[in-house]
């Protein structure tokens, strides 16, 4: 047979026999044939039967007998029989596809399944056809031998199954199941177990834990428990030779070893007469969601419980004593899971490919793994570019097959040949594939942490292994110093807690990496590498290993959504940065992950670029780059590398970029360039749309659409951004210099009818100024309609009259809706509206009259109704009907906005006012006969700077006008102005600025007109009251002017009298009287100044008012006469007011217990009627009837104390009158509206009607006719 399966227990020799057997039978190159090839799981397996052979042979070990492990070689070139770990022998299947080399091959402990176990068996199976020399012997203790049988069948059947006795002595099994609790641990119950087997009898006693930790803590506690006579000793993989042998000695007193697994099946400690088995084993699973391999503590199998039971029965009868129950044992599975159901199988396919197997899921595994570990093997070499998507090696993926390494690792060595990064990376790979040689006992940890301190790193403990290889370097002494031997090396070492064997290993397995590097002639960097080529080259093995943190917690985000934290034993000296990146992921109590670094995220795109996801966001043109720009976000398994990263769209999507540049760089003009056809495109675009917002139809310019469709036309399909139009234009404009030109009728779906420059004018004139007129449909907008831009200084002068007629092209729409606003009588007998409308536009000349009563003349004589003026409801007109006022300052910038002139006027009016005076910058000139009128002139208020303002102010000259004439306006319509001349004064002239005490400064005209470029404004001029003298301003408002040159008239008359008027002061009669009654408001000074002013304006200030010095002294001499008279009446009429005023205030203070409202309606309206200077402000008609209002006040309130119900009711009726004037003079903030002050006094005599009826009015008044008067005065 090829192949015979050799099934013993454990014990029966077979490891040690079998290879003696075949060198019998004549195998073996001693006997002219190959190599007798011999398979461990374990190195100390290996190296110990290797031992055991070569004593019994009683030959020198690497003689006949020889071993080869990972980094030992013990083998002489003309050996006979070479023992080794299974993966040495898989790593020669590279080399040496068909193993040329043996003609025997002993695979021992086949029953623990482990990867390369199952990787040889069907190896094995593979290349037996075609060696028909190669003998096979596959040896177990518990194998499930018919599945073997099964696999290695020939034509001949299954393979035969040769049983093998083994255990000489019966065991005895006992369960001592017990419950663990704070008081009770493992470690008292295998003291416990020790007690009660010695009791039977001293023997050796062979305790199986875990791992390393557990046998730690159990001999501490065993050495505690048992007197210094007993030897507790540990056996683990991973101690020194010198340690393990110790196990195999001969010795005296009763001994207590402390195995893993290893000493389950390979090893046979001699001379066990007890085991004590808790049932557990640390195992190895890959987590399938986690992409790691967890070293988990599992309960063990019935079949390794067999194999530990076994090891007690070889000297005498055994005894097991089993921490757990019998129910336990029988629940627990038959065998081990094979390691190939729980690893990543990314080695095995890598290797796999290499050797040309074919698929992985086509090898005759004796159990082919799961599905799922293929693909995350496939995953894990998808990460490091081994493989592309057909799951074929790529180049990367053939150079990572030669090396005889941890696809991991020699991913990371490949990079760092690259990035001159060797000599580090060969040290950090070396130290990340061995155990840690920092040593941290439990009783010391602080003083290891101490010592450990100086090789921490602050960013990456990958830089700490390279701290601590150069520091292992520098102790071993040299450069002039004597070289350290190696006791006192090892005692340096050990001094600083780190461990001498694992600093061993790691140099074996560097020198190993070392030696890998040579053979394929790649030179270690001189110079030593940055923190980036270090950490770039370990990343490339590492990328599932990344981990970002989060914001508000100490955990990382790692590959695929799962959550790790750093390692609490992490050799750092700080905290690492929010991106790192882990030598491994560790599952214990959480996810840990050990040997953190700081990386950068930026770093990533470059080393795994081929895994990186990538998505577009939001393409979108952007003007200033002139292309379309998508934002990119990158993600690696689901962590976010960055996001909005700006990528030209073009580049990945030519098509969707040349639409989205279409449409808003050229379709929207959202484009700054010199191409002419842009400009001129979006100029014939602005024409069409002043059409529609003129003519408020949104249907002419065509839609977006079929301009897009223009340009999708002529444009290739390779232009998507502003470089690539300029550089195909350039060429096709030769041929073509119209090219890509819209023209109008294009952009028009038909004609706007009416839309004229008369009808829609681009000026207007108001307040003798052209205004620009702009139009905008857009309802809803505060600019809908009709927007004319006012300078500020020709506000006061606008006219409502004139902005009530819009423009003539907006007439028709205008009037049709006042009309619609009329109730349903007159409306009716209008019909057709549109053809009475085209009528009345038609007959009735622009701009002439107020709108509204020009209509309702037209109206009433169709309709023969009495329509009222308030029958036309404005407030139901939209506002695109009302002209909306831009106001501006002489920078263009915009002070005021609305469609209600009075408002803006209220807001705006004093402002307008002192810009037309600074415009004004009035100079009088006067000439003899034969000097000529100059013209006003100043320079445009837009343009002008302020010194340019005071060099016009020097030159402004003055022309007079009085009479009335005819403007044109700039919209073809007449307009009312004054435009006359007279004779210039023969007086010389006087500036403005001067002082007067006399009439000296010629004639003062009524009116004048003061030039701003092309525009001509009115101005007013008048005198200004200064107190002790006059001068002279223009205004440009007529009645502000009228007031101000009134009490400037006033001012120059007292000026000249100033004789009479000191006897005039000193004879006022009653004056100490009234003083006194005045007392509550002022001094009797004041009031006698009133009293005089009212005189002086009474005596000489009759209209019409003196215009020249001539009429001005005539004047003068006409009212010297009567001003005593006159002032005796001023002073008699204040005196009854005051007497009536002291009268009304003692009543009020008396009526304690009149209700508040009725108290402060009276002190309201005493406040209105008197204030400080009442005799002065009062119109005198209205003066006269004063002592009457206060007389009502008195009588009011003596009726109150009668009927104050009656009181409360008239007051109710009275009050909702008064709040509306109240409010309508709050709104006009100032400015005088004659029919408004006139209401006021109707108020006053409906008080007296209301509440003082005996003294009568003198017109009949009543609640409704005054609410009739408001309503009319409201429209």
């Amino acid at each position: 047979h090829h192949l015979v399966l050799v099934c013993g227990e454990t014990g029966s020799g077979k490891t040690t026999q079998l290879p003696k057997i075949a060198l019998a039978m004549g195998r073996g190159r001693g006997n002219g044939g190959g190599l007798i090839g011999h398979t461990q799981p374990r190195r100390i397996a290996a190296s110990s039967v290797a031992k055991r052979i070569a004593e019994e042979l009683k030959s020198p070990l690497g003689d006949v007998v020889g071993y080869k492990v990972r980094f030992q070689d013990r083998l002489q070139p003309g050996a006979s029989v070479k023992l080794m770990t299974d993966g040495i022998l898989l790593a020669e299947t590279q080399t040496d596809p068909l193993l040329s080399a043996y003609d025997t091959l002993i695979i021992d402990e086949a029953h623990e399944r482990s990867l390369n176990i199952d990787f040889l068996l069907g190896y094995l199976r593979e290349i037996l056809p075609r060696r028909p020399d190669l003998k096979v012997v596959v040896t177990s203790a518990t194998i499930d031998a018919d599945r073997f049988a099964q696999h290695f069948a020939s034509a001949k059947g299954p393979a035969p199954v040769l049983m093998v006795s083994g255990r000489l002595f019966p065991v005895e099994q006992l369960y001592r199941p017990f419950e663990e609790s704070r008081e009770y641990d493992v470690n008292d119950a295998i003291c416990d177990a020790v007690d009660e087997l010695w009791r039977q009898g001293r023997g050796d006693v062979l305790v199986f834990l875990p791992g390393e930790r557990e046998i730690r803590e159990a001999a501490e506690a065993l050495r505690k428990h048992h007197p210094p006579g007993v030897e507790v000793l540990p056996l683990f993989a991973r101690l020194s030779e010198q340690e393990q042998n110790r196990v195999f000695q001969p010795h005296g007193q009763p001994r207590i070893v402390l195995a893993t697994n290893v000493a389950e099946t390979s090893l046979t400690v001699p001379g066990i007469r007890y085991v004590v088995d808790p049932g557990l084993a640390r195992v190895k699973r890959y987590s399938y969601r986690n992409k790691v391999e967890q070293l988990q503590i599992e309960n063990i199998s019935q079949a390794a419980a067999n194999q530990r039971a076994g090891r007690c029965g070889r000297v005498s009868n055994g005894t097991c004593i089993r921490l757990y129950d019998e129910k336990d044992y029988l629940s627990r599975p038959r065998f081990t899971d094979p390691e190939i159901l729980r690893s990543s199988l990314a080695g095995v396919i890598l290797r796999m490919k290499s050797l040309h197997l074919g698929q992985v899921e086509d090898f005759p595994f004796i159990e082919p793994p799961p599905r799922k570990a293929v693909a995350d093997g496939y995953q894990l070499l998808n990460e490091l570019g081994a493989v592309d998507e057909r799951n074929e090696l790529t180049p990367m993926g053939h150079e990572l097959s030669k090396l005889p390494l941890d696809p991991r690792v020699g991913r990371m060595i490949l990079e760092a040949r690259q990035r001159d990064a060797l000599s580090e990376v060969l040290v950090i790979a070396s130290a990340l594939s061995g155990q840690d040689v920092r040593d941290r006992p439990m009783e010391q940890q602080q003083q290891a942490d101490e010592k450990h301190k100086k090789f921490d790193d602050e960013k990456s403990e990958f830089m700490g292994y390279l701290k601590l290889w150069k520091w292992l370097g520098e102790s071993r002494g040299g450069e002039g110093e004597h070289k350290l031997s190696n006791r006192k090396q090892e005692q340096l070492l050990r001094d600083n807690f780190v461990n001498p064997r694992r600093v061993r290993e790691w140099r074996d397995i560097y020198s190993q990496l070392h030696t890998v590097i040579a053979e394929h002639g790649w030179r270690l960097n001189g110079a030593p590498a940055t923190y980036e080529q270090v950490h770039l080259s370990m990343l490339a093995g590492l990328l599932g290993n990344i981990g970002v943190k989060a914001d508000d917690d100490d955990w990382y985000l790692g590959a695929r959504g799962i959550k790790f934290w750093r390692h609490p034993g992490a050799h750092l000296s700080k905290k690492p940065g929010r991106w790192i990146v882990a030598a491994e992921l560790v599952d214990t109590t959480r996810l840990f992950g050990r040997g953190i670094a700081a990386i950068e995220p930026q770093w990533l795109p470059g080393i795994a670029g081929h895994l990186i996801k990538t998505q577009l966001l939001e393409p979108h043109w952007e003007k200033k780059a002139a292309e379309v720009v998508a934002l990119e976000r990158a993600t690696l398994y689901g962590i976010v590398l960055y996001n909005n990263k700006r990528v030209n769209f073009g580049r990945v999507d030519a098509v969707a970029a040349r639409e989205i540049f279409i449409r808003e760089a050229l379709v929207n003009g959202d484009w700054e360039t010199r191409l002419p056809f842009l400009a001129h495109n979006q100029k014939q675009i602005a024409k069409v749309e002043e059409l529609e917002h003129k003519s408020r139809r949104q249907d002419v310019l065509v839609d977006d659409e079929l301009i897009y469709a223009f340009y999708d036309q002529q444009l290739p399909a390779d232009v998507y951004s502003g470089v690539t139009l300029e550089k195909w234009f350039r060429e096709a404009s030769k041929a073509d210099p119209k090219l890509l030109q819209l023209s109008r009728d294009e952009l028009m779906r038909h004609e706007a009818a009416g839309v004229t420059s008369n009808a829609f004018p681009k000026t207007i004139r108001l307040g003798g100024v052209d205004c620009t007129a702009t139009y905008l449909h857009q309802p809803g907008d505060a600019r809908d309609g009709l927007t004319v831009t006012v300078p500020i200084y020709a506000l006061n002068q606008v006219n409502e009259e004139r902005t009530d007629w819009l423009v003539p092209g907006m007439l028709e729409a205008k009037v049709t809706a006042l009309l619609k606003s009329l109730h349903q009588k007159p409306r009716n007998r209008l019909t057709p509206l549109p053809e009475f409308v085209a009528e009345f536009v038609e007959l009735n000349a622009f701009a002439q009259g107020g709108l509204v009563d020009v209509l309702l003349k037209a109206v009433k004589e169709r309709s023969q109704v009495a329509v009222q003026r308030n029958d036309f409801k404005l407030e139901q007109l939209p506002a695109h009907l009302f002209m909306n006022l831009r106001v501006v300052d002489e920078h263009g910038r915009q002070l005021g906005q609305g469609r209600n002139l009075a408002t803006l006027k209220a807001e705006l009016g004093t402002q307008a006012r002192s810009a037309f005076q600074a415009l004004a910058a009035l100079k009088l000139q006067g000439s003899d006969d034969s000097q000529k009128r100059q013209d006003a002139e100043v320079s445009s208020a837009g343009q002008r700077s302020d010194d340019a303002l005071s060099r016009s102010r020097e030159r402004a000259g003055v022309r007079a006008a009085v009479g009335e004439g005819r403007t044109t306006s700039n919209d073809g319509q007449p307009s009312r102005g004054i435009k006359a001349t007279v004779v210039p004064p023969t007086k010389p002239a006087v500036e403005a600025t001067k002082t007067y005490t006399a009439w000296t400064f010629g004639e003062l005209p009524e009116l004048m007109e003061i030039k701003r470029g092309p525009q001509t404004l009115i101005g007013f001029p008048a005198l200004i009251d200064k107190g002790q003298h006059v001068e002279i301003e223009v205004f440009d408002e007529p009645e502000l002017a009228a007031a101000k040159h009134r009490a400037g008239l006033r001012r120059l008359i007292a000026l000249q009298l100033k004789e009479p008027l000191k006897y005039l002061e000193k004879n006022i009669p009653d004056l100490t009287q009234m003083g006194v009654a005045y007392m509550s408001l002022g001094t009797a000074e004041e009031l006698r100044d009133q009293i005089i002013a009212v005189a002086l304006e009474r005596a000489f200030l009759a209209d019409p008012l003196p215009v020249d010095e001539f009429s001005f002294k005539a004047r003068l001499e006409e009212g010297r006469a009567r001003l005593n008279l006159i002032a005796q009446e001023v002073a008699r009429l204040a005196f009854n007011v005051l007497i009536e005023y002291q009268g009304a205030l003692r009543k009020l203070k008396d009526a304690r217990t009149a209700p508040k409202e009725v108290v402060d309606d009276l002190q309201a309206q005493l406040q209105r009627l008197m204030p400080k200077r009442f005799v002065l402000q009062t119109p005198w008609s209205q003066l006269q009837h004063f002592p009457r209002y206060l007389k009502a006040i008195t009588l009011r309130l003596d009726k109150l104390r009668v009927d104050a119900p009656r009181d409360a009711k008239l007051l109710s009726e009275l009050r909702p009158l008064e709040q509306r004037w109240s409010r309508r003079v709050a709104d006009l903030k100032g400015t005088t509206d004659a029919r408004v002050e006139d209401f006021r006094w109707q108020l006053e005599e409906l008080r007296v009607s209301l509440f003082a009826q005996e003294l009568r009015t003198p017109q009949p008044v009543s609640v409704k006719r005054l609410e009739k008067v408001w309503a009319q005065l409201q429209n």
